[in-house]
């Protein structure tokens, strides 16, 4: 097993595309957590002035204090974890377009070994990526957002933990997926046109009569684990959602952590999980028997 795992880093350290695809995650988290940190900053600053600021001060809200530097992280890193995703569509359908995919179960004692390899193998990029993606979110909060308006150390640490459970889970699913539907275009059309329109746009339909789709569907889970670790800071989850005024407010800040209808980031990532091992289980299954030749 342990010269199938150096044999897939040799592979992917080879091609270009694990450091191509870091160029795109840098610049989405750092632009989205550096814009995403001016708005809520901004509204911070409103909630400490004129009416705004007595109301605040009335229902006991500090809003110097409140914690929207988790918000600003929290988007930038869920709307770049689309790419770590991209990136594990790659590793088993990318093979059996460039064709390699025959010397790596030729070399291998059985596909069963040589698809285990390359789980370990991406386990260990979606580490790295979700470092990035934290590191560079962070600096775009701190950046724009005020300091004493950024997380607490538990809640950096909290944030960190989500980010780099959220990207190994979105990299495995995306090599399910792509193992799925054995083509990269196809797969790479269909994962961004999901995860990016589809979705979003059920979850912001179906918000007036019910959150089930942010919390149970896909792409809302794989948010709802950084998402979820933001919106809790606030002591908003889908399940206390109270009268159409108080959703809407809670919606904002849902959405503003790129979580709408998140419950917790723990039940995001168990259903996630499940996500993942779905796909990646029929992924498995589908190519103990593919034709590789």
């Amino acid at each position: 097993m342990g010269n199938l795992i150096k044999a897939e880093f040799r592979k992917t350290l080879t091609l270009n595309t694990w450091w191509v695809l870091l160029i795109p995650l840098v610049i989405t988290a750092l632009g989205f957590s550096w814009v995403w940190g001016l708005m809520v900053n901004n509204l911070a600053d409103y909630l400490t002035e004129g009416t705004a600021g007595q109301i605040s001060r009335e229902v006991g809200v500090d809003a110097d204090r409140l914690p929207v530097g988790l918000l600003s992280i929290a988007h930038g890193i869920n709307i770049a974890q689309i790419i770590p995703a991209l990136f594990g569509v790659f590793a088993l359908a990318g093979e059996y377009r460039s064709k390699t995919i025959t010397t790596t179960f030729l070399t291998a004692p059985n596909r069963l070994a040589a698809l285990s390899a390359k789980m370990i193998t991406y386990v260990v990029w979606g580490v790295l990526y979700g470092f990035v993606a934290f590191g560079v979110s962070a600096i775009g909060a701190v950046i724009s957002v005020d300091s004493q308006r950024l997380p607490t150390t538990g809640q950096w640490l909290g944030a960190l933990g989500a980010t780099v459970l959220a990207s190994v889970l979105v990299t495995l699913f995306g090599i399910g997926f792509g193992a799925v539907l054995n083509k990269v275009t196809l797969a790479v059309v269909l994962l961004l046109v999901w995860f990016l329109v589809v979705e979003n746009v059920l979850v912001a339909f179906a918000w007036n009569w019910t959150t089930l789709p942010g919390a149970i569907l896909p792409n809302g889970t794989a948010n709802g684990i950084v998402g979820g670790v933001a919106a809790e800071a606030f002591k908003i989850n889908a399940l206390n959602l109270g009268e159409a005024e108080e959703r809407v407010g809670q919606y904002f800040v849902q959405l503003t952590a790129g979580a709408p209808g998140v419950i917790s980031w723990w039940a995001s990532a168990l259903v996630f999980a499940g996500w993942t091992a779905l796909f990646f289980g029929f992924g498995w299954a589908s190519n103990q028997k593919r034709d590789i030749t």
